[in-house]
């Protein structure tokens, strides 16, 4: 592993303890602005706080960065127990991150990914699956059409693994010979070898689940493909209302809700998102157009 990767892994990543506090996308994204225009030193070292100082960070947060940047040993011991149970870090400058997210995201795309899994998944041509935990009968049968037509045309499916459509479309999508990035909110340990499939998550590989994971992955589950389709959302509230919204307002995939009627729906299309059927899922790639969005009027 380079020198910058261990950096990103050491600056983004928990590395297992719970009481560590590394850098949040926005702080990593001010970071490596900063570093990007500062001048180079003539010798090569290391970050001190005096560099740190000078980009303008107070003496606090310099040491912290600087905390964060000397857990040299502890990377190791985390990389090693990670290798254990298949699990292996993928950094924003390693060959294996998805270039749709620096294309997409920019500096707020992860610094690091740790991934259990076919790494091959973040090449393929992606369609995203997201929706309610508790489903109405055809919002349901919707997800899992999805799942199946996303593998009978050769995209990969990226879901966030949670009960209700995400599930529904991943087993579905599965059944039918298909394969799946899972983008979970919860430890990598948990989740089972499953060829097919590969799961990736933020933070760490054993962190538990939180609500701020949830909605975290949410920019990373839309960006990845070439279109998002939305088998339920609530009116103003949820996870996937707040992943829309943010997608229609960020641009990340074009967006498109189930036609089922629903509150959340036809909010959803006010704003810019479009609307299908499960007729209409037999063309996938013809899915992948911007769509016009509130936020830009």
């Amino acid at each position: 592993m380079r020198g910058a990767e261990r950096g990103f892994l050491l600056l983004t990543s928990h590395l297992g303890d719970p009481e560590s506090k590394p850098l949040t996308v926005a702080q990593f994204r001010k970071l490596a602005t900063l570093v990007r225009g500062m001048e180079k030193p003539k010798e090569n070292r290391e970050l001190t706080l005096s560099d740190l100082q000078a980009l303008g960070y107070g003496r606090e947060m310099a040491q912290r960065i600087l905390e964060l940047l000397a857990r040299q040993e502890l990377l190791e011991y985390y990389v090693n127990l990670a290798a254990r149970t298949d699990c292996y870090p993928i950094t924003r400058i390693g060959p294996l991150y998805p270039q749709i997210w620096l294309q997409k995201l920019g500096l707020d795309s992860p610094g690091c990914l740790w991934a259990k899994g076919d790494s091959t998944l973040l090449s393929r041509p992606a369609i995203a699956l997201v929706g309610s935990r508790d489903l109405e009968d055809e919002n349901a049968a919707f997800a899992a059409e999805v799942g199946r037509q996303a593998a009978l045309q050769g995209f990969v499916l990226i879901s966030g693994n949670a009960r209700g459509a995400d599930r529904l479309a991943q087993e579905s999508c599965l059944a039918s010979g298909g394969q799946v990035v899972s983008i979970v909110a919860d430890s990598l340990e948990k989740c089972p070898d499953t060829p097919g499939v590969l799961y990736l998550s933020e933070d760490g590989f054993n962190m538990p689940f939180s609500a701020a994971r949830a909605l975290s992955r949410n920019r990373l589950v839309h960006s990845m493909a070439v279109a998002t389709l939305v088998a339920q959302s609530g009116n103003g509230t949820g996870g996937t209302w707040n992943g829309s919204i943010l997608n229609l307002r960020h641009h990340w995939s074009p967006l498109y809700c189930f036609r089922d009627g629903s509150e959340g729906t036809v909010a959803l299309v006010q704003m810019g998102a479009g609307e299908i059927g499960v007729e209409e899922l037999t063309d996938l790639s013809g899915l992948a157009q911007q769509e016009i969005s509130l936020f830009d009027q």
